[in-house]
């Protein structure tokens, strides 16, 4: 099936996070995300000024920063207003909806007030989805669930998939898509976001499985790549991220 141009996507979604990122990608042509996956808050700012001019969504997961302070945050929220890219905090909530509306409103990272994206597994039953809708609802937030892994040996079977795709057919208000693998629906309303991409398919020691960018979004028919040692360990991540955006770009007009 030929992929709907973004912007024409733009015009038929309805969840204002969605229609967001979409316009931004029109606008931007690019259909790439930064995983930030570092561990101090220059080390994150040095970055975003050298590949924020290249993407659509930054990745973040902001308790692995060693020394975070509220105020990073709010930097955050300017740089992304500046080089106009979205949010993703990378948190995968996987508790009860008690806890995980907690988690999002409190705590110390107060996720909900400067993340527009977050994402999370269903393994609790529908209750987390609700529990969250509560508080992103009144944020204008939208949820990503997670459908699909790209780790060795994940326990995500195809059934887990089904059951998540239907959970966010009936919270299709607050759920903006999926992080997978491969395209789960032709719904234009779902995003299919994919971490794991590198120009080369590999598998890091750990069990990550990369993909390449061709088979992420040609193949796989994905929105969306994710792209993080492949960019933040280049020798010039300003460059690598200009490459991986002009390639996804191609793939997907």
């Amino acid at each position: 099936m030929k992929r709907s141009a973004y912007g024409q996507r733009a015009a038929e979604v309805t969840h204002p996070v969605a229609k967001k990122l979409l316009q931004c990608m029109e606008e931007k042509k690019t259909n790439l995300g930064v995983s930030a996956d570092l561990t101090s808050q220059k080390e994150i700012v040095e970055l975003i000024h050298e590949v924020g001019p290249h993407i659509c969504v930054l990745k973040t997961h902001v308790d692995v920063i060693a020394d975070f302070t509220p105020s990073f945050t709010v930097e955050l929220q300017k740089l992304a207003e500046k080089y106009q890219f979205l949010i993703f905090e990378d948190r995968k909530f996987a508790d009860i909806g008690q806890i995980v509306q907690r988690q999002y409103e409190g705590g110390v990272y107060r996720i909900c007030e400067w993340a527009e994206i977050v994402n999370a597994h269903i393994l609790p039953g529908p209750g987390i989805i609700e529990g969250l809708k509560q508080i992103g609802m009144k944020h204008n937030r939208g949820l990503l669930l997670i459908a699909q892994m790209s780790s060795a040996g994940n326990l995500l079977t195809p059934e887990y998939t089904q059951q998540t795709l239907a959970y966010a057919q009936q919270h299709a208000d607050f759920v903006m898509g999926f992080i997978a693998q491969t395209k789960l629906t032709n719904d234009p309303r779902f995003l299919h976001l994919t971490p794991g991409v590198q120009f080369a398919n590999s598998q890091d020691d750990l069990g990550q499985q990369y993909v390449s960018v061709e088979k992420a979004l040609v193949e796989n028919q994905t929105d969306v790549i994710l792209v993080g040692r492949g960019i933040y360990l280049a020798s010039s991540p300003r460059e690598e991220a200009r490459r991986y955006q002009e390639c996804g770009w191609g793939y997907s007009v």
